[in-house]
């Protein structure tokens, strides 16, 4: 059985690309089980289901949504960005689809007052500003959750910056604004709410919103997990892209001792396809009653 239950799209977050495209390429990598997990974003899901129906593929509803977490003794308890997978819960849940909602709302205002700092840099560096049209280009530009790579892209297609994280390096870092906050504990309560699970993802990625922000220690992050988290999640996600062999061994023993579930995917964006590469056990889509 071949598994990757962590996809981006187009239609929901910052894939690259739509549904339709992701489907025929994992029926041509033959996968067989799948889910779309968008950031903070669920409205892509009821096409994804009709979608897996025609193509022949089980599908899990899936979403990524970003939690803001902080722990005693690590940064100062400074609050860091975790990322929590949602699995197999009701996609007209009220509460879920109206947080939400919000949070989507949220996105484009806190998009509009970035576009405020950055223009504030363009002025120093004797650089064309920003105007309502730019706004309007970039979000003509997004399919799902408006963020930062989306304005990234726009600023590479402007002749701004030469690639994306120069971007990030040169500008979307100091002119960022903060997300609107969601608790581990609301996360929990809105997918266990709506009858999914929830799991923390990618744990140990070196290079994303991970436990590696608090301490790269293997041991340490799952203390951290052990001592601040098992009320609120049902699994973790061992098998990822840019987690390596030690790593998704040591997770799935902590899962394995603490009694929680496991996942695993490519965390696939399409640039490049990774979907289906990452191998995960037959045993993972055991789990869940599909």
């Amino acid at each position: 059985m071949k598994i990757d239950l962590h996809i981006h799209s187009k239609e929901g977050s910052d894939g690259r690309w739509s549904l339709e495209e992701i489907f025929a390429e994992a029926k041509r990598r033959k996968i067989d089980l799948i889910s779309i997990t968008d950031h903070d974003a669920i409205h892509a899901q009821e096409h994804a289901l009709e979608l897996a129906q025609s193509y022949g593929i089980q599908y899990l509803t899936g979403v990524e949504l970003n939690v803001t977490f902080s722990y005693p003794g690590y940064k100062g308890g400074k609050p860091v960005s975790l990322d929590f997978l949602g699995y197999q819960y009701d996609i007209r849940n009220p509460s879920l689809v109206e947080k939400l909602k919000t949070i989507r709302d949220y996105r484009e205002r806190r998009a509009e007052r970035i576009l405020e700092n950055l223009n504030r840099e363009f002025i120093k560096e004797g650089l064309p500003e920003f105007t309502p049209a730019d706004l309007d280009a970039i979000q003509a530009s997004v399919g799902g959750a408006f963020g930062r790579p989306h304005i990234a892209n726009y600023m590479i297609k402007k002749g701004i910056v030469a690639a994306k994280q120069e971007a990030f390096d040169r500008y979307l870092v100091k002119c960022d604004v903060p997300k609107m906050p969601l608790s581990l504990k609301e996360a929990s309560e809105l997918i266990r709410g709506a009858g999914g699970r929830i799991l923390l993802a990618h744990p140990n990625d070196p290079s994303g919103t991970s436990l590696v922000s608090l301490s790269p220690s293997l041991k340490e992050q799952q203390q951290i997990i052990q001592d601040a988290m098992m009320d609120y999640i049902d699994g973790v996600e061992c098998w990822h892209s840019r987690h390596d062999k030690k790593t998704a061994g040591a997770y799935l023993a902590f899962a394995r001792e603490m009694g929680l579930m496991v996942s695993g995917g490519s965390d696939c964006h399409q640039q490049p396809v990774l979907m289906g590469e990452v191998d995960v056990p037959d045993y993972v889509g055991e789990q869940f009653v599909l």
